[in-house]
């Protein structure tokens, strides 16, 4: 995997074709994530609402910010053939974020009991199956960056495959054949992240092998510093509204608007993909002073699916509640699903200008966008006497980010154009 080996078309064409490679690839692999819940029927609503809760747990990691640094890092690399370099920066990190989660496995045997009650837990074994997963999540990330940095998206769509089919598979038979609760259910993710993680580690080995060389630290955090806040900020304010829910809520209203949460975020599985194609793109086009003109087709395909995608749930999620949740999900998650669907529009917009904009390296934003997700963590302590105001509260913040990011979008705006690098 080098910088020769990344395409050179220089048409809409390999874009299309990559963006719709992944776009199969995140339906796939979604699907078959979501048919995970299909054995919450399987499951009481007390151990389906603890499975909720350690996904949350696994959703805090910030495995967007990892994923898009080394996308960024990969690509920069890749076009200015400085592998050494990224190959020191990748076996620092790798190292460094396995003893942070060692840091965390200390932490949970000492304070195991304090959270198993916060978060509502049957028992602390759903707690300890979560702690491999979670070093995955630090892994996983990190590796499709590379992947994605590489444009490598015909395996970094194969890792989502796979990831979802073992999650399934193995939640499956343990739900069935052994034990019908969150334990379980959570083996199969780990199960899926070890599989997809495996895969991506070993797809990038021509570079994490490659002999590292030193490289400029000081240049390198003013680069990931920014990258991690402004990407972690984002995804806050894409799933943190969880864990507020978890904490001020019934384990069955949680689980009611788990069920609500999982078929409006499946939104993003057909949209991220044209985000997830561009920003490397990006990054290389910066690298080599190329221009572009990529992020305004993405933007007008991403509102486009997303809004239709948003008008879809509204009109068909009542029916499709009906076939994967419990009966007695159905009112409830029914009369919220409208309310999160298009929460996730403003909040779909706002990915694809935040990754033209940190690809571009306008930091800029990321100050007043972590600014606003801090708001937006206090409003929920706050406004919480309903799920429906937890889901206006995230709206009304999303719509704050999409206007940040659009304002400092009109202040950079894009060099002048001409094909884009695809």
């Amino acid at each position: 995997m080098t910088a020769d080996s990344i395409p050179k078309e220089k048409s809409h064409v390999a874009f299309f074709r990559q963006s719709g490679w992944l776009m199969i690839a995140n339906i796939i692999g979604g699907a078959l994530m979501w048919a995970v819940h299909f054995l919450s029927k399987q499951v009481k609503p007390a151990e389906y609402g603890a499975f909720g809760a350690l996904l949350g747990i696994m959703m805090m990691i910030p495995a967007l910010p990892l994923q898009m640094v080394f996308a960024q890092q990969t690509a920069k690399a890749l076009a200015s053939r400085r592998e050494g370099e990224l190959s020191g920066m990748i076996r620092l990190i790798w190292i460094g974020t396995t003893l942070f989660w060692l840091g965390g496995v200390l932490a949970t045997f000492f304070f195991q009991g304090w959270l198993v009650a916060h978060w509502k837990l049957t028992d602390a074994v759903g707690l300890w199956v979560t702690l491999p997963a979670l070093l995955l999540t630090l892994w996983l990330p990190m590796f499709a960056g590379v992947l994605q940095g590489a444009q490598d998206f015909f395996c970094l769509g194969w890792t989502m495959i796979l990831n979802a089919i073992c999650r399934a598979s193995f939640a499956a038979v343990l739900v069935f054949l052994v034990a019908a609760n969150a334990v379980s259910l959570m083996v199969g993710v780990l199960a899926g992240m070890t599989v997809a993680g495996s895969v991506a580690i070993w797809q990038t080995r021509s570079l994490w092998l490659t002999k590292p060389v030193s490289f400029d630290s000081r240049s390198l955090l003013k680069q990931v510093v920014p990258l991690m806040l402004g990407f972690a900020a984002f995804q806050f304010l894409f799933t943190g509204d969880i864990f507020f829910v978890k904490t001020y809520f019934t384990e069955t209203q949680s689980a009611h608007y788990t069920s609500a949460g999982t078929l409006s975020r499946a939104l993003m599985w057909l949209v991220m993909p044209l985000a997830t194609v561009m920003f490397p793109k990006l990054v290389h086009s910066a690298a080599k002073a190329e221009k572009s003109n990529l992020m305004g087709l993405v933007l007008l395909g991403t509102l486009v699916l997303a809004v239709c995608g948003a008008l879809g749930l509204t009109v068909l999620g009542p029916f499709v509640v009906r076939i994967v949740f419990p009966p007695d999900y159905v009112a409830e998650a029914a009369k919220i699903l409208p309310w999160y669907a298009f929460a996730m529009v403003p909040i779909a917009l706002t990915n694809v200008l935040l990754n033209d904009l940190l690809a571009r390296g306008v930091y800029r934003v990321v100050l007043p966008l972590v600014v606003l997700v801090i708001g937006y963590a206090v409003a929920l302590t706050r406004f919480h006497e309903s799920l429906i105001m937890v889901l206006q509260t995230l709206g009304i913040f999303g719509l704050g980010a999409l206007a940040v990011c659009g304002w400092f979008s009109w202040r950079s705006p894009q060099p002048a154009t001409q094909p884009a690098q695809a």
